[in-house]
């Protein structure tokens, strides 16, 4: 087990978890189901055993996708969080988007290839601007005032009293 969690939850902080082993399998999904359940066009996944697996912080609402899968997100706020086969395995993945830190997580291969984009490789050659590039710093401003988004590490009440 790490001696330092790997540490993630929701978009609104109602569930917390905690990975107490590097994740394995690092790895994006273009299959339909996984897009529909993401609803983006792929799904960023690594698994860890069960046992390296811990909520912190709420529960974990399960969608059952098909008799075999069940996909967990928040309740209130509707962030994908966890793939699981529900039979005959004792991992669970995932979603590297929920982690405090995803870029630390780089996916180092692509399956459910059938459902990718035939687009998807031009992707790095479309314009890129940053988000201070195209909104207007007032309304910038705004947004971090009336933030409703759990910042990315731990906090022991969210949100904070006389929020």
């Amino acid at each position: 087990m790490s001696a330092r969690p790997i540490t993630g939850g929701c978009q609104c902080g109602a569930v917390r978890y905690a990975l107490h082993k590097e994740p394995h399998n690092p790895h994006i999904c273009h299959c339909r189901m996984c897009q529909k359940a993401f609803g983006s066009y792929f799904a960023p996944l690594a698994g860890v055993p069960m046992e390296a697996f811990e909520v912190t912080r709420g529960t974990i609402a399960i969608f059952k996708s098909s008799d075999l899968v069940e996909r967990g997100f928040c309740r209130d706020c509707g962030t994908p969080l966890t793939f699981r086969y529900a039979e005959g395995t004792s991992h669970i993945s995932i979603a590297l988007g929920s982690l405090d830190h995803p870029e630390r997580v780089k996916p180092a291969r692509q399956v459910g290839s059938e459902g990718r984009m035939p687009w998807f490789a031009e992707l790095a050659e479309l314009e890129s601007t940053a988000t201070e590039e195209t909104d207007p710093p007032e309304l910038l401003d705004r947004i971090r005032h009336t933030n409703h988004q759990h910042p990315d590490h731990d906090t022991k009440q969210w949100p904070p009293e006389g929020h």
